[in-house]
């Protein structure tokens, strides 16, 4: 079955520069045969190798909401899905994340598991499914989705009621935190020059290596298995002038 990695933009939120900038690091970090797909409403200046799904008029939908068409039985896709948010970064290979546990609805554990070990709750910054396997979260946004919006705070809010005995979470190591998790938790200083965030001890990536520093030894420590960080809050990608950020996010 085909592989396909999917993103969505609506609105002004994210710049064209986010789909082209996500497609080539997959290009870089992704070595099995794939296609790589943006759900928009609006083209203009997204590179043109790029597929474009046209994203329906959805009243009253706006904003993350519209990545529920996703699991639409009109999406024209069949094969395993990966979604990717547009403010990650993918700094190292990902192949596995279409092979792992394959058949599984995976979402990522979040990023509140470093304060609450035993957190369950989910992100919905990267998730893999099987086309045709997840329509009924669609079927049930589609049916009211005003009542959806108002009871949740966001899609992942609404995916992680409904589908609660599908979800299957990404291992923790694999898909991390910027700000929470690649970066010391006490005694972090930032500096921000024209609207730029820099910063005091970010992460280092040394080969397949991710190096985090921490703030009780006041050394880097090297890490495995760290594939995709993700941008939750402030800052955004363009808006950070971290050498991680500047040498990966291109």
């Amino acid at each position: 079955m085909p592989n396909h990695v999917v993103c969505v933009k609506w609105g002004s939120k994210y710049s064209a520069d986010y789909v082209n900038v996500l497609k080539r690091m997959c290009d870089r970090h992704i070595t099995v045969p794939y296609e790589f797909h943006c759900l928009t409403e609006n083209k203009d200046g997204i590179d043109t190798g790029i597929d474009i799904i046209d994203l329906p008029e959805l009243p009253g939908i706006k904003s993350w909401w519209s990545k529920m068409y996703m699991f639409s039985p009109a999406m024209p896709l069949q094969g395993t899905i990966l979604y990717l948010d547009l403010d990650v970064i993918v700094f190292r290979n990902i192949d596995q994340f279409f092979f792992h546990n394959p058949g599984e609805f995976k979402i990522i554990r979040d990023f509140n598991r470093c304060r609450i070990p035993t957190w369950t709750h989910s992100n919905s910054s990267c998730m893999r499914w099987q086309s045709g396997t997840m329509q009924y979260l669609w079927q049930a946004f589609q049916n009211d989705p005003v009542a959806a919006m108002q009871a949740n705070h966001g899609d992942q809010d609404f995916i992680m009621k409904r589908a609660r005995d599908d979800i299957r979470h990404w291992p923790d190591a694999w898909i991390r935190s910027y700000k929470w998790e690649l970066m010391p938790r006490a005694g972090m200083r930032t500096t921000k020059i024209n609207n730029k965030v820099t910063h005091e001890y970010p992460p280092v990536l040394k080969g397949d290596v991710v190096e985090v520093f921490d703030a009780e030894s006041k050394q880097y420590q090297a890490e495995l298995d760290r594939c995709v960080a993700v941008f939750h809050g402030k800052p955004d990608p363009h808006e950070c002038t971290d050498p991680f950020v500047v040498d990966n996010w291109r």
